[in-house]
């Protein structure tokens, strides 16, 4: 018997070995076994299925070593989706299983873990009924489920407190009811300590967390429980939750579905977890809600064309009317020098007045550190990474430069290493810096920062929501980590630092992305009964985009959008396809990078934009080229899909290219 193998390799398809004869009667699809692979290595796969016949060239193939574990460890529905990731996403089956299993392979590997008991959830014995539905709600709730009659996806645009996640708890009712399970996405750990107690009210032990944060001993405990069907009817998860062994998902909902936490950039398979879950329900036979206040472009021309079905859900739970947000035009305050510091007068008596009514206040500025940079105020030098082409971050807390690339921490200097001046300037401001200069204006008041340096783990992540949503902190200072869905009743002025910043990005999504982080950080304010204010401080206040946020215009950001994608191919009118070449010499990746772009636009014409050296051009010391294609929706994507594989095989293969790493991100 042989058997095909599924190996964590970067190399495509899959890899034959034959079984010696004590092992046929225990090897199946989805068994762990160890396999030879190449002169001195060795691997733990898993077998993708089993071949009687014999394979051509019978005299090469090698034993499998080791039967690791006979029961599978995979359910049949999970390869199939793993093959489609590949074929799709661009990568092998092996980066795939490498992305999802090391945990439950290392867990076989050791001694068997027993399984652990499931710890009866706070309150599970006596469940809450559910909230009855306001009148709002138990329409757009009866509009989704006559959806369902007629297609699979439906997009749920409702603002911000408007009691989404309610209604998503009366179609996992319905679903479970059906007897069959439920996942739940979220695109962020801070959301899962909010969402977990609230629905676990509801539901109980029924529901499980997973989440990057949670030890491998919890990961692999899940993993077993749901392959052998003793597992929890609701998973409430980040991106990886969609890798589970599901029997018979009902329903997925894909709450904050604009947000780009979905989407995995490194290591591959670099996937859109919304879309990959469109895939995943359409093999189970569920059906998927995709819930935003501020929708990706790509879902709501998906509702508009009839791809989706669509409910709208425009007014706030109990009638709370949506905040009122006032620009700020700080450029002119710069003019006449009444901009003092980070806050503008307007803002600065606005937080004093919310602070006098005993109620609490969010600012939001979307970098961490205290500066950006530094620089040399005589000769403008500026530190940057030795192995990154970046400017270092200041973090004053730890007194060290950071390249928030690499990660690499450096000393500061004690004087210019250009020109000798020991005067160095910092230049911008981060959520440390803004936590300091609140310090001097409201001395005495509870301050916590939400950010990646101040919660790397689970437990300082739900200190600072806790504490804030229980009222001990007055002042939240945060990154984008607080604009995604978190619920605190008594945030009533929400200050918007930099709006500007978010967007001069170098990204045809950079204006989207600005108008779904301002509108989302300023859905925290007024959640209740009580009015919120959202001051936003801009230097460019009669912008359009600045405009739409002001109005609360999705529709007119979605218009402007589209009229550009349509002038310049973006999505979602059209396919991108980026491949990122690396290289430890600058000159090889750029001969190889011209190259292969020479080659592609032979075949595919003005589709092809660069090589491009892009505004990080070096991290980790590996220097960068990137090559765009933009390529129609009708084209067959088997077609360019075999161009880049031909492509890469005969520019890779020449003389002195054949170490260049070529990376492919689909859309």
């Amino acid at each position: 018997m042989f058997a095909e193998i599924i190996l964590p390799v970067p190399l495509s398809g899959v890899f034959t070995y034959f079984a010696p004869p004590e092992m046929e009667a225990h090897i199946v699809s989805g068994s762990l076994v160890r396999v030879p692979f190449g002169k001195n290595h060795s691997y733990a796969g898993i077998v993708y299925r089993t071949l009687q016949e014999a394979p051509a060239h019978i005299e090469t193939i090698k034993p499998i070593a080791e039967l690791i574990c006979s029961e599978p460890l995979v359910r049949p529905g999970q390869l199939q989706l793993w093959e489609w990731m590949a074929q799709y996403y661009f990568c092998s089956w092996g980066e795939v299983s490498r992305n999802v299993l090391p945990a439950i392979i290392r867990s076989k590997e050791k001694p068997p873990v027993r399984p652990q008991k499931r710890k009866a959830a706070e309150g599970s014995s006596g469940r809450q009924a559910l909230h009855p539905l306001s009148d709002p709600q138990q329409t757009a709730y009866g509009q989704i489920v006559q959806s369902f009659r007629e297609k699979d996806v439906c997009l749920l645009h409702g603002v911000t407190a408007s009691g989404k996640t309610e209604i998503y708890t009366y179609l996992i009712r319905d679903t479970l009811r059906a007897g069959r399970q439920v996942l739940y996405l979220l695109p962020e750990i801070a959301l899962t300590t909010q969402l977990t107690d609230r629905l676990k009210r509801f539901f109980g032990d029924s529901l499980c967390v997973f989440h990057s944060k949670i030890s491998d001993r919890e990961r692999v405990n899940i993993w077993n429980r749901l392959l052998t069907n003793d597992g929890y009817p609701v998973i409430l998860g980040v991106r990886s939750s969609i890798f589970l062994p599901f029997s018979d998902l009902g329903l997925i909902i894909v709450d904050e579905e604009h947000e780009p936490g979905y989407k995995q950039h490194d290591p591959a398979p670099r996937y859109q977890a919304r879309n990959t879950a469109i895939v995943l329900a359409t093999q189970h036979g569920a059906k998927v809600v995709l819930g935003s206040a501020t929708p990706s472009v790509e879902s709501y021309y998906n509702a508009q064309t009839g791809k989706y079905s669509y409910v709208r859900l425009d007014k706030r739970f109990e009638d709370a009317e949506l905040p009122t947000v006032v620009p700020v035009d700080v450029k002119e305050l710069r003019r006449k020098k009444l901009m003092k510091s980070i806050f503008s007068p307007v803002l600065i008596e606005h937080m004093q007045d919310t602070l006098a009514r005993g109620e609490q206040i969010i600012l939001f500025q979307n970098r961490r550190g205290f500066a950006p940079s530094l620089v040399c105020k005589t000769c403008d030098w500026t530190p940057k990474c030795r192995f990154c082409d970046v400017s270092l971050t200041y973090h004053k807390n730890t007194k060290a430069l950071t390249c928030h690339y690499c990660g690499r921490t450096y000393v500061i200097p004690k004087a210019c290493p250009d020109c000798g001046d020991n005067g160095l300037n910092a230049i911008g401001y981060g959520t440390e810096k803004v936590e300091e200069e609140i310090h001097t204006l409201f001395p005495g008041v509870p301050v916590a920062r939400l950010d990646t340096d101040t919660s790397k783990s689970r437990k300082s992540l739900e200190e600072i929501i806790k504490s804030f949503e229980a009222g001990e902190t007055q002042i939240l200072i945060g990154t984008q980590m607080i604009s995604k869905g978190l619920d605190f009743e008594n945030v009533r002025l929400v200050g918007i630092l930099n709006a500007d910043a978010l967007m001069n990005h170098p990204d045809f999504r950079a204006h989207e992305r600005a108008y779904q982080l301002m509108s989302q950080v300023a859905g925290r304010a007024g959640r209740r009964r009580t009015p919120g204010e959202v001051v936003l401080q801009t230097s460019h206040p009669e912008h359009p985009l600045i405009q739409s946020v002001l109005q609360q215009n999705y529709e007119a950001m979605y218009a402007m959008q589209m009229e550009e994608r349509a002038l310049f191919r973006y999505p979602p009118l059209f396919r991108l396809v980026e491949i990122t070449l690396k290289h430890r010499d600058e000159a090889i990746v750029s001969a190889f990078a011209g190259e292969y772009a020479a080659r592609l636009r032979e075949k595919l014409g003005d589709r092809v934009v660069g090589p491009d050296r892009p505004a990080i051009g070096k991290v980790q010391n590996k220097y960068i080229r990137k090559i765009l294609l933009k390529i129609e929706l009708s084209a067959a994507s088997t077609v360019w899909r075999e161009l880049l594989e031909q492509v890469q095989r005969q520019v890779g293969d020449s003389a002195g290219f054949r170490n260049v790493a070529v990376q492919y991100d689909i859309d």
